[in-house]
């Protein structure tokens, strides 16, 4: 990936930032930036995905310990959702390459659209 993105270094900071920006901002919602971002620098579809979640964990975990030092973060509510999450990681990670880049875009648009569509209508 090194040889991929090597011209494009100085957009590094200021992608991050956005991509941090957004992850504090809207709990993880950097990701959404952050594939788009890695494919405009080279990297092939699958690869931006999983390198996104490698930008994405510590930010959340960052962002999620900020919120809970501001008293906004009730580790309760968020722990149901652990079993189900972990199952779900597991899966995705295994599926991820082996679906096709085409799918895996369209995928991501469909949930993009749809998380989209719940927002403005409520």
């Amino acid at each position: 990936m090194k040889n991929q993105m090597g011209r494009s270094k100085w957009l590094f900071y200021p992608l991050g930032l956005a991509v941090g920006f957004l992850n504090g901002l809207f709990c993880s919602g950097g990701g959404m930036v952050a594939v788009p971002m890695l494919k405009g620098l080279g990297v092939k579809g699958q690869q931006a995905h999983a390198t996104s979640l490698a930008i994405i964990l510590p930010l959340s975990l960052l962002s999620g310990f900020l919120y809970w030092r501001a008293g906004n973060l009730e580790l309760g509510n968020a722990l149901v959702y652990l079993p189900g999450g972990l199952l779900g990681a597991v899966v995705g990670s295994w599926l991820l390459p082996r679906l096709k880049t085409d799918w895996l875009r369209r995928a991501f648009g469909v949930v993009i659209l749809f998380s989209a569509g719940r927002l403005l209508l409520k």
